[in-house]
């Protein structure tokens, strides 16, 4: 059975507009150009990009991102 990607969630309610999740993963992770908050790009983490999003989730100073194990 194949290995499931981890998922990345965003709170943009608690999103503060810093931008450490783009700076560290920018092909997981932007910012909408309205209003700085965070959009995640691809939510299903590819599972060489594991350590990126984990680093981002960790880096976040308002604690807006999330991981959820696999289904």
């Amino acid at each position: 059975m194949p290995v499931q990607p981890l998922r990345v969630r965003a709170d943009r309610d608690v999103c503060c507009s810093a931008g450490l999740c783009t700076a560290t993963a920018p092909d997981l992770f932007d910012q909408d150009e309205e209003d700085g908050l965070v959009l995640v790009l691809r939510p299903q983490v590819p599972t060489d990009r594991e350590q990126a999003a984990r680093q981002a989730v960790n880096l976040c100073p308002s604690r807006a991102l999330s991981l959820d194990p696999p289904d």
